[in-house]
């Protein structure tokens, strides 16, 4: 299994935290601990890593012990609390990063403890369903454990985080682990568009999110959270970073006009659906409104901006919901609705309305994963979502038809649920001393979505467990009474949390205590003006369910285009589809000196126009510092003509072959070994890579199309090289300030190396060529792919097995593994079975493509070759060679190898999977990246060993030798896979073409 890159980078910023000691102290100062919330993160991280490796043990049953975990970090949750309320917060903070002054602080205050809560508690319910939800021969079920107990950690992380940019790191991972967990069956292409549109979607909020965090971060001179608030920064700065943060945060949740994304997501799995769009992901942006509206609630741009999106929401979410047929998209949509509520509650800011804002989420979460799990069930049990073909459900199941029934009054906020109170309290504060113009508004707006809500539960519990005479009862196929614990806990909780709402009101208001006084919760304050807005949306919610059938003529009838967002996602992916068709059409006619042409025009007129506009003309430079230098230029530009019209097409690679290793010659005389050595390697690997290209296209060029607009063709040609000319010579004669190369040296010797050049490349400018083995990488990928459509992975084809190489020759047959299934068999040539083979696999090539020199040579020369690659990779760091250079040699050695016998030469020389070199040598250099951060160290910090072997004597050893080892194996790995898909796959082809024509 693969885990995202994100996903490694975060859990070993936390596995950080297992290496140091430290004190956990409160924002004043004094030390109340240990570091728990990181030690409970780097858990959550080494047991998802281990996870998919327990679920090969355990299968299914994997999810009990990941729901026992959770569950004992909510009881954790539980006993921090007292101190909580004590103290005002709990902070931990790790110095991480020295150099840039980074730490790692994380703060559990009265809003994070109740995230924490719903995300943890909601969590274990879900894990324990999946345990009876997926059988053990689930598709992806490793994968799918792994993600999920991930995701819990992660939210948790996020909602304990103090700094903005371990907040924004959080938000992203939870952004890719949702386009994983949502594309969980990747074999519909539904699910794969619903996680790509989730992730477009929330991946734009993200990164204007991620502007709006720099700019406030900026305007307060801080990244920590808790400075931010104190600080409360206000001006044009402030208004445009709240706008792009709530930009993110819509996005999110899924605010209009994003609402659109959440509702496709359904196509993930009932479990998955229920934690993220219930209780984890889409509260992520409610917290990051709940955490800001404190401070930032008197901002001109924070209450009208999300007050109209979150009214917009309410509205189109619950009018939609009572349209839809699968009881799992009205479930969606009136989760859309319900967010909007949520958000447009918590930016009022104030006490009373922050409390009935955290009622409603803590209810949400329980009711909504409830009926979540609910649907699960009934898709189980009958195959069906769709109410149309459901009747009688609620005499098949009665028990959950019964919480069901609790969950969906949960959600109608009728009494005694903790969701009635918490509109009670908002419809008090909003038309009470404090009422405002946009508390007016948003009473009118909740008022209209509340009737809606009301209808939608009502639809549900009939469409989910009525009876309906013209539908032939569905038969029950799945047993549900281990899976309905979950559903059954969480709708329970919510109407118990609504009786003794009194009890919860230290808990549930100790965040809206933070910002003024609160009153305690109840579930009765009289006869009063709330009450009556209750009944009155009871009363004409259950109106609307009832006169159903004229409601769905009237929203026939009354279609709001202008909040279908769907329609405008989709019209603007066709657009760019439609762009992207016609920019190929017009750019890409199918001729490769068209594309060079283009690329090289757009460099002369850059070349040109930055020479003209600048004032570089050098007064004076020199033609050349000796003889020889300019002896060689005139033979390089010589074969540089000499190719240009050459006929044959080996002969121009040859001579373009000539211009590079002149190239080498030049760097050799400027004492430059490095460079010099490397360019012959790469001229050697291109020519290599050119004759086995060319040898299947005519001999001739032009022969079939002659070249057309040669006068263009030179001219381009010539206006090339003399911009080539004239950069290099103005770059090296307008020189204003003292060379870099000054302080190379001693950066070198730091590093403790003596060659600059390689010091450079692993340590310096580490990073870049980390960058440029990735591109390697991602270049072997697409060449192999190119021509292996169905059989990307593998080794070029090797000998017979079961016997001795040896003994299958004298038997007259070598077998090729073609497939996995198939078998070719080979005969050799008559001619050569007394013929002795120098090479193993000689003796399969016909007598007049055999040479016995060349055998004999590249067998003595192999190892040789192979030990002087190892030699140049282990003194690169102060002689000439590296990791570069001596994966060249070895990549060479086994090309001759090829060249001498063929594809079965090479299978034997090199009997292994080229895309397993590769992942080794990325492994090995990433790994060189990741690992120092473990230690709080920059990536690719270089650490140094000295020690002492038998036989070796003194060892000088570093992190860096493990990066270039790295880079050694990807250089490898390239040349295994160039050899087997331009040569070993061609000459197939070539032997299947010529069988076929005989």
């Amino acid at each position: 299994m693969q885990l995202p890159n994100d996903f490694v980078l975060f859990w070993s910023l936390f596995g950080r935290s297992v290496l140091v000691n430290f004190r956990k102290t409160t924002p004043e100062g004094s030390p109340i601990g240990s570091n728990a919330m990181i030690t409970v993160l780097a858990v959550f991280g080494a047991l998802s890593v281990l996870t998919p490796f327990l679920t090969k043990l355990l299968g299914r049953k994997v999810f009990l012990l990941l729901a026992a975990f959770v569950a004992g970090v909510f009881v954790w949750v539980l006993t921090l609390l007292p101190e909580i309320f004590a103290n005002g917060a709990i902070s931990e903070r790790v110095e991480w990063i020295r150099q840039f002054d980074f730490a790692l602080s994380l703060r559990m205050d009265a809003l994070s403890a109740i995230m924490s809560l719903v995300v943890l508690g909601v969590g274990a319910a879900v894990l324990l369903y999946c345990t009876h939800y997926f059988s053990d021969a689930e598709p992806g079920l490793a994968r799918l454990a792994s993600l999920l107990f991930a995701f819990a950690g992660v939210m948790f992380g996020l909602v304990v985080a103090d700094d903005v940019v371990i907040l924004f790191t959080l938000w992203e991972i939870t952004t890719v682990f949702s386009y994983l967990l949502i594309g969980h069956y990747t074999g519909l292409k539904e699910s794969r568009g619903a996680a790509l549109q989730a992730l477009l979607v929330t991946t734009v909020g993200g990164l204007a999110m991620l502007v709006g965090l720099v700019l406030i971060s900026v305007e307060t001179g801080t990244t920590s959270i808790t400075g931010i608030l104190e600080a409360a920064p206000s001006g044009t700065a402030t208004d445009i970073a709240l706008l792009l943060i709530i930009l993110g945060a819509i996005s999110k949740s899924a605010l209009f006009p994003f609402h659109f994304w959440l509702p496709g997501a359904m196509a993930a799995p009932t479990p998955i659906s229920a934690y993220l769009h219930a209780a984890a992901m889409v509260k992520a942006g409610v917290y990051l409104v709940a955490r800001l509206a404190p401070t930032f609630a008197e901002n001109p741009v924070w209450v009208p901006t999300l007050a109209t999106l979150g009214i917009v929401t309410m509205f189109v979410g619950a009018w939609r919901a009572l349209r839809q047929y699968d009881l799992k998209l009205l479930l969606a949509h009136g989760t859309v609705s319900q967010l909007g509520l949520m958000i447009t509650m918590f930016a009022f800011g104030t006490p009373e309305v922050t409390m009935a804002a955290t009622l409603m989420l803590v209810s949400h979460a329980l009711f909504k994963s409830s009926l979540f799990l609910t649907v699960g069930i009934i898709d189980h049990s009958t195959g069906t979502r769709d109410w149309r073909q459901l009747t009688g459900l609620g005499k098949k199941m009665p028990v959950i038809a019964t919480f069901a029934t609790l969950a969906a009054v949960s959600m109608a906020g009728i009494p005694p649920t903790l969701s009635f109170i918490g509109k009670e309290l908002f419809f008090a504060e909003v038309v009470g001393e404090s009422a405002s113009l946009w508390g007016i508004i948003a009473l009118i707006g909740v008022a209209l979505s509340a009737v809606l809500t009301v209808a939608y539960s009502l639809r549900f519990i009939w469409a989910a467990f009525g009876t309906r005479e013209e539908i032939p009862e569905p038969e029950l196929h799945d047993t549900y009474k281990l899976s309905a614990l979950s559903p059954l806990v969480l709708s329970a909780l919510g109407i118990v949390a609504g009786i003794f709402a009194p009890l919860l009101t230290g808990l549930l208001g100790s965040h809206a205590s933070t910002i003024g006084e609160v009153h305690e919760l109840s579930l009765w304050h009289g006869f009063n003006l709330p009450l009556l807005y209750s009944a009155i949306i009871i009363l004409f919610g259950y109106l609307s369910f009832k006169e159903r059938r004229k409601v769905l003529r009237f929203q026939q009838r009354v279609h709001i285009a202008a909040f279908d967002s769907t329609r405008a996602y989709w019209a603007v992916v066709r657009g760019l589809d439609r762009l992207s068709v016609i920019v190929t059409e017009n750019s890409r006619r199918g001729r490769l000196p068209a594309y060079v042409g283009a690329v090289v025009v757009t460099f002369i007129i850059a070349a040109v126009s930055t020479v003209l506009l600048g004032s570089f003309f050098p007064l004076e430079f020199r033609i050349m510092d000796y003889p020889l230098q300019m002896l060689m230029a005139l033979v390089m530009v010589a074969a540089a003509i000499m190719a240009a019209v050459a006929k044959q097409r080996i002969t121009a690679v040859i001579l373009v072959g000539v211009t590079g290793y002149g190239t080498a010659a030049i760097f050799a005389f400027q004492h430059a070994p490095d460079l010099a050595l490397t360019q012959v390697l790469v001229e050697s690997v291109t020519l290599v890579a050119f004759v086995l290209v060319v040898r299947r296209l005519p001999s001739r060029i032009a022969k079939e199309h002659k070249a057309s607009n040669r006068p263009m063709r030179i001219f381009i040609a010539v206006g090339a090289a003399l911009s080539i000319a004239t950069i290099a010579i103005i770059a090296l004669s307008s020189r204003q300030e003292a060379s870099i190369g000054e302080s190379l040296g001693p950066l070198a010797h730091e590093a403790q190396g003596h060659n600059i050049v390689n010091v450079i490349l692993v340590d310096i400018r580490a990073w870049d060529t980390m960058g440029e083995i990735s591109v390697l990488v991602a270049m072997a990928t697409g060449i192999v792919s190119l021509l292996f459509i169905t059989d990307r992975l593998g080794t070029a084809p090797r000998m017979a097995r079961g016997a001795s190489n040896w003994q299958a020759r004298a038997r007259g047959t070598i077998m090729e593994p073609v497939t996995s299934t198939a078998i070719t068999q080979l005969k050799p040539h008559d001619e050569e079975a007394t013929r002795k083979a120098w090479l193993v696999a000689g003796r399969t090539l016909d007598a007049s493509h055999r040479s016995a020199l060349l055998e004999i040579t590249v067998r003595l020369v192999f190892h040789p070759a192979i030990i002087i690659s190892i030699y140049l990779l282990l003194v690169g760091h102060n002689l000439p060679g590296g990791g570069f250079i001596g994966g060249l040699v070895a990549g060479l050695a086994f090309t001759t190898r090829y060249l001498a016998a063929g594809r079965y030469e090479l299978g034997e020389a090199a009997p292994i999977d080229a895309s397993y070199v590769l992942g080794t040598g990325l492994l090995l250099s990433a790994g060189t990246a990741i690992v120092p951060l473990f230690f709080g160290m920059l990536p690719l910090d270089i650490v140094w060993w000295d020690f002492t072997l038998p036989l070796f004597g003194e060892m000088h050893f570093g992190t860096s030798t493990i990066f270039d080892l790295g880079v050694y194996l990807i250089v490898v790995g390239l040349m295994l896979d160039i050899l087997r898909s331009l040569g070993s796959e061609v000459d197939r082809h070539q032997e299947e073409g010529m069988q076929a024509r005989s």
